[in-house]
């Protein structure tokens, strides 16, 4: 499973990226816990946590995250008051919030774009359009600086073709993580 976590979630572990979704399937309720903790045991020192948002009939629904990252980000105002917008209070107990409303609304929540580093303007626009009416897409639907939003989607292809050839070539997992720089 530390295949899919660096297929998926490399930018992150990169530090290009606040955070990465991505879908796990362990066997067992205990096997679960076991590879969280294995994984939050490789990738504490770099300033990464890995929490389960969602469990499903498809699998766990992953967030690999940086932590001080997020918090960062979560106090913009550009941010968080997007996240006001859609019934959030506190920055401190967002990510509380947004596990309660992957878990609970019949749609998915599109305001965890913000959890991913997504620019909140493009957050906004999916909100607002619909995911309609984007001027590019990639790793997301761009609804602002098109320009910008290639280049770091470059960077990221870029960065996970990396991270999976060096993984595939032995590197181990904690190896391809850098430390957080605070």
């Amino acid at each position: 499973m530390d295949a899919v976590l660096v297929r998926q979630g490399s930018p992150t572990l990169q530090g290009l990226k606040t955070g990465s979704l991505f879908v796990c399937q362990p066997a067992s309720q205990q096997d679960m816990t076991a590879l969280f903790r294995r994984w939050n045991g490789l990738l504490r020192d770099k300033g990464l946590r890995v929490i389960p948002l969602k469990c499903g009939k498809r699998g766990v629904l992953c967030y690999l995250y940086r932590p001080a990252q997020l918090k960062n980000e979560l106090t913009r105002p550009a941010v968080f008051g997007l996240l006001q917008e859609t019934g959030y209070d506190r920055p401190a107990s967002a990510l509380t919030r947004l596990r309660r409303r992957v878990n609970e609304s019949p749609e998915f929540p599109h305001e965890i774009g913000l959890f991913l580093g997504y620019p909140p303007e493009d957050v906004r626009g999916f909100i607002t359009h619909r995911a309609k009416e984007f001027c590019y897409a990639g790793c997301w639907k761009v609804y602002g600086d098109p320009e910008k939003a290639k280049r770091r989607f470059s960077r990221f292809k870029e960065c996970t073709a990396r991270c999976c050839r060096d993984f595939a070539n032995g590197k181990a997992l904690e190896e391809l993580a850098v430390k957080s720089e605070e």
